[in-house]
């Protein structure tokens, strides 16, 4: 009757292991199969027929050997379980997703579960690995990601041309002058804005106005390199600052960004627009207290643009 209940019992066991979601497999200490069940079958597109007696990284080779059999022989050494998760290793095996929610994952994310297994006589002669699909799950926590670091972008940005918004500009700014202070790089900045911005309003309208500040804020970036700071300071005034740069060299390219503007031509319902901007570049210097003071001397020497008849870059001295 005992008898009967153990081999009842074994057939539960291997009824149950076939029909979960999850992948079993079980392996002895050479790493050859020996339990390989529905789930393992159906996602590998190899029969236990197959993987039986055959060697796991001969099957798989894709399968980092040196990592994993690490991984296994602490966990076997140490007689507990041992874990990899999906945000360390995307998979063990690389199955295809089918799941219908996961458009953005070709691949099945998986965790793993390594687990020593006993023989009667107390030696860890197999170890069974358990295999969970979680996809869903990381995929979803993926999308979360990339859409928090989206509207962290957004906040920091102008919505209009995407530039730096202000109060962000600034406090990189206020990084740069700290950086200074410790270093003694060379700072620069160049504040600009467009001439008779008004005027396009007033003739054109507001959207053709808008259309004139992206376009100056894509000229911008064009010319700026990856390692300075656009951004739109308020209206149509604009800043770039400049870190390791002098102040000939801020000259230089505050030039090249007001001929760029006067030659770009918009059409508006089949009129010519044109404009033109007005700069003032200063520079970093020891004397300053504080980044405010760099902001006051590059806004003097725009003032000074603009008194002489605009369209022009004034350096402060």
């Amino acid at each position: 009757m005992a008898a009967q209940f153990d081999i009842d019992e074994l057939h539960w066991l291997l009824d149950i292991v076939q029909s979960i979601d999850v992948g079993v497999v079980v392996m002895d200490r050479d790493y050859r199969i020996e339990v390989w069940n529905s789930f393992m079958e159906n996602h590998s597109g190899l029969g236990s027929a197959q993987a039986n007696e055959s060697s796991l990284f001969e099957l798989f080779p894709e399968i980092d050997q040196s990592w994993f059999t690490q991984k296994v022989e602490t966990s076997v050494m140490l007689g507990t379980r041992a874990f990899t998760i999906w945000e360390q290793r995307p998979n063990l095996f690389r199955f295809k997703s089918y799941q219908p929610i996961t458009g953005l994952a070709d691949e099945m994310y998986q965790n793993v579960t390594i687990l020593p297994l006993r023989s009667s006589t107390g030696k860890t002669d197999h170890v069974c690995l358990i295999i969970y699909d979680v996809t869903g799950v990381a995929v979803n926590k993926r999308q979360l990601e990339s859409a928090n670091t989206k509207l962290r972008e957004l906040a920091l940005r102008d919505g209009l041309t995407g530039l730096l918004n202000r109060r962000y500009w600034e406090s990189c700014l206020e990084h740069e002058f700290a950086r200074h202070q410790r270093y003694d790089n060379e700072v620069s900045l160049v504040m600009f804005d467009i001439d008779h911005f008004k005027k396009v309003n007033d003739n054109f309208g507001h959207q053709a106005g808008d259309e004139v500040i992206r376009t100056t804020a894509r000229l911008t970036e064009q010319l700026a390199r990856e390692t300075d700071f656009c951004g739109r300071y308020g209206g149509e005034e604009f800043v770039v600052l400049l870190p390791d740069t002098s102040l000939e060299g801020a000259q230089q390219f505050a030039e090249r960004l007001r001929q760029s503007v006067e030659r770009q031509q918009l059409d508006h319902q089949g009129t010519p627009l044109t404009f033109t901007i007005s700069l003032g570049v200063a520079r970093l210097t020891d004397a300053m207290e504080n980044y405010q003071a760099l902001i006051e001397r590059a806004d003097k020497a725009l003032y000074q643009s603009k008194e002489g008849g605009r369209n022009r870059t004034t350096v402060a001295e």
